[in-house]
């Protein structure tokens, strides 16, 4: 039974996205009152978010369900400083241009899971270049300055870990932290803002902003982090060896989307599936409790539902497909991987490079050497291995991957 009183903190208790709060009760009385505006924030340095990101929007979207109001902030501003939480090294410095790109690409994902429009709980994205563009550094300096004490920046995460790992922090990266909480103070006073939203490794940036408001202009504000997302297994979310797990379809193709999470490890299940689907909690408890085989039943519906929400019902209904005619027929499924194959055939080596499986010859030497490289499900271990031409192969990479070679 959730302590919480509002439907906003109830949904997020129960479905498993609180880690802290600043002031519990009094967000759970505000949010029992009225709308509450949230925000989160998305830092544009690449042209997609990953799934590591997805946790954040799909709380924008539960806000949106409880109904509140959900702000997404583009960081258009910050992105040009680079956010130090959670960071080895300083990222790669991107240009305007570039970051107006990736702010443009990133918007789809979220117009796939929000609703946006002109009201009262209606969705808008803002960028936060809208005001930190305008900034003077010594207005900024004098304005925000004050309010900030050296001896307590180094007190925090994003600066303490680096600085023990002996990684440089530019002062650039510094500010960071002071221009997050200046976004906090802004969305208030613009959009009457009540809550900021973010990981665990956000909750220093959120408590600064939250701090600045009531030190400046007298406001109430409030923060909540979900818990630091790891698999059953320790890894970060949206990672794995073969790179990262990216939510727009030009950055990772559906088929391979849907395979991450059918492959989830079975302790992820049910927590996947709160956190990550509007699956209802009775059908997750039954999902979560399937034993054996079975349980593969709930992971396919995990990668339905989480393929349907970030890619649209066809994309899912086309993966499914593609991975029941692949590993239960035995045949080739439409969505994978897809290389031509001459008449007179092909050196495995370069079959494997052209499906996207090894980026190098001396990857796909040691991906045949160690046993993972299939013809038509026939392990291979020669290098020197040819694939006859003149029908269509399928090619394997380990259990998982699975690509075509058709005749030209």
């Amino acid at each position: 039974m959730s302590p919480y009183q509002s439907d906003l903190l109830r949904l997020l208790d129960e479905r498993g996205y609180i880690h802290q709060l600043t002031d519990a009760g009094g967000l759970d009385a505000l949010a029992s009152k009225g709308i509450v505006p949230g925000y989160i924030g998305f830092d544009a340095t690449a042209p997609s978010l990953h799934v590591g990101s997805l946790v954040q929007i799909m709380m924008l979207r539960r806000l949106q369900q409880a109904g509140h109001k959900p702000i997404v902030v583009m960081g258009g501003g910050t992105t040009k400083i680079g956010d130090p939480s959670g960071k080895d090294e300083s990222r790669r410095m991107l240009t305007a241009d570039g970051i107006a790109a990736n702010i443009a690409s990133i918007r789809t994902i979220f117009e796939r899971l929000l609703t946006f429009g002109d009201g009262p709980t209606d969705a808008v994205i803002v960028d936060n270049e809208e005001w930190l563009g305008q900034l003077g550094y010594i207005e900024l300096l004098r304005d925000v300055g004050p309010h900030f004490t050296i001896n307590r920046m180094l007190t925090f995460d994003s600066v303490k870990l680096r600085l023990e790992r002996e990684q440089p922090l530019t002062f650039l990266e510094f500010n960071y932290m002071i221009l997050q909480a200046y976004d906090f103070r802004e969305l208030a006073l613009r959009r009457g803002c009540r809550l900021q939203m973010g990981g665990s490794d956000q909750w220093g940036n959120i408590v600064n902003g939250i701090e600045l408001g009531r030190r400046k202009d007298g406001l109430e504000l409030f923060g909540l982090t979900t818990p630091l997302l790891t698999t059953a297994d320790g890894a970060k979310m949206g990672k794995t060896a073969a790179g990262a797990v990216w939510l727009n379809e030009d950055a990772l193709p559906s088929y391979d989307f849907w395979q991450y999470w059918r492959n989830a490890d079975d302790r992820d299940v049910g927590r996947f599936l709160r956190l990550f689907t509007d699956l209802p909690l009775d059908e997750i408890a039954r999902l979560e409790a399937l034993q054996g085989g079975e349980i593969n039943d709930a992971k396919i519906a995990l990668a339905n539902a989480v393929t349907a929400l970030c890619r649209g019902d066809a994309a899912a209904t086309s993966a499914a497909a593609t991975a029941q005619a692949t590993f239960a027929g035995g045949g080739v499924g439409e969505d994978l991987p897809v290389c031509v194959l001459p008449a007179a055939g092909m050196p495995l080596i370069d079959a494997l490079i052209g499906l996207g499986f090894a980026a190098s010859r001396g990857e796909a030497k040691r991906l045949i050497a160690g046993g993972g490289a299939r013809i038509d499900g026939e392990a291979v271990k020669d290098e020197g291995a040819h694939v006859p031409g003149g029908t269509e192969r399928r090619i394997s990479s380990g259990k998982k991957k699975h690509g075509v070679l058709r005749p030209a």
